[in-house]
């Protein structure tokens, strides 16, 4: 899997989540299963339900789609009917992926024929493209994708030769 050329900045890197609105109860779920990494400082996550009142949503996107270092796509049958989904982010996305400016990382949410798609000849997660919701349980499944995006993390930070600082708060 390709890192972005840049390496990462200091502070958390960024990930833009990109899906489609009928997932968004397992796209709350995903970010659960990231929440350590938040935690400890290392991400920052961001998709369209945090544009604020207000805001052009289409310049908000693009800003976090061009800023971010990895983009998730959370793949569905929603996703790939999705003509903003499929066509614009999951576009730009692929662009900046090629360009070695931001790593690109299709997450299966459930089964859905992707591998004639333009993303399909990249590493899916979970492990072997196996749709979260066909895991044992999708807890089992978004674990299998948490620990791969910290894998993907930890190759930015290699890339960088900058460790990415993990602290823990003792409070509670």
């Amino acid at each position: 899997m390709p890192f972005p050329k840049q390496g990462i900045k200091k502070g958390p890197i960024e990930i833009f989540t990109a899906y489609s609105h009928k997932d968004e109860r397992l796209r709350n779920k995903l970010e659960s299963h990231l929440s350590l990494l938040k935690q400890q400082g290392v991400i920052t996550a961001w998709h369209d339900r945090k544009i604020v009142p207000g805001k052009d949503w289409e310049k908000e996107i693009d800003k976090h789609l061009s800023s971010a270092a990895i983009i998730l796509l959370l793949i569905s049958s929603d996703f790939l009917e999705s003509t903003y989904c499929y066509g614009i982010e999951m576009t730009r996305a692929l662009r900046r992926h090629r360009a070695g400016t931001a790593v690109v990382i299709p997450v299966i949410l459930r089964p859905v024929d992707w591998h004639g798609a333009p993303f399909g000849k990249l590493q899916a997660l979970p492990k072997d493209g196996k749709s979260v919701v066909t895991w044992p349980t999708q807890d089992a499944g978004f674990l299998d994708v948490a620990r791969g995006v910290r894998t993907v993390i930890d190759g930015l930070a290699a890339k960088s030769k900058s460790p990415v600082i993990r602290t823990t708060s003792s409070a509670r």
